[in-house]
């Protein structure tokens, strides 16, 4: 039993991982490549991260349910009590960006494209010079969150006989 819980466990730390990975190095590259303004792209790219917040949402509450489990089986170390700080660390981090820069982002941009739309270009500039530093904000603090995760997911595999 505690080695299949352990499995699932490195497994939902991969998950994770894979996803912010190929969000940020395969999904926000390829929204760059379209030939689309950054006020498009930035909505697209807040369309996919709520759709992304929903499977994130539920892999994250597996990952801690199973690292808390893998814990009590296998008995509680230091490797699984660092794994757990940063869990919480992470769980921070990705209520901050979907709470606060992923609404925010999505709103601006949407703002920003009706000035468009209405060719209000002095609007649409100051929207856009607005969006532009919560946006690099939200960037550093989504490499944080990949630099975060990334270690969950070295600890995760750690753990195994850690007790």
């Amino acid at each position: 039993m505690g080695a299949v819980v352990h499995t699932l466990h490195v497994v939902l730390a991969g998950m994770w991982i894979g996803g912010v990975v190929f969000t940020t190095f395969v999904v926000s590259p390829a929204l760059k490549a379209m030939e689309w303004s950054e006020a498009m792209r930035v909505s697209v790219r807040s369309v996919i991260g709520k759709r992304y917040a929903r499977v994130g949402t539920v892999n994250l509450v597996l990952l801690l349910l199973f690292a808390a489990l893998d814990g009590a089986l296998a008995g509680y170390g230091a490797v699984l009590y660092a794994e757990y700080g940063l869990l919480v660390v992470l769980f921070g981090l990705v209520a901050l960006h979907g709470a606060y820069f992923g609404r925010s982002l999505g709103k601006l941009s949407g703002e920003e494209r009706e000035a468009q739309d209405a060719e209000n270009e002095k609007e649409a500039c100051f929207l856009a010079g607005k969006r532009r530093s919560p946006q690099r904000i939200s960037f550093g603090v989504s490499v944080f969150g990949l630099a975060v995760g990334a270690d969950v997911a070295g600890l995760a595999v750690l753990a195994v006989g850690a007790g």
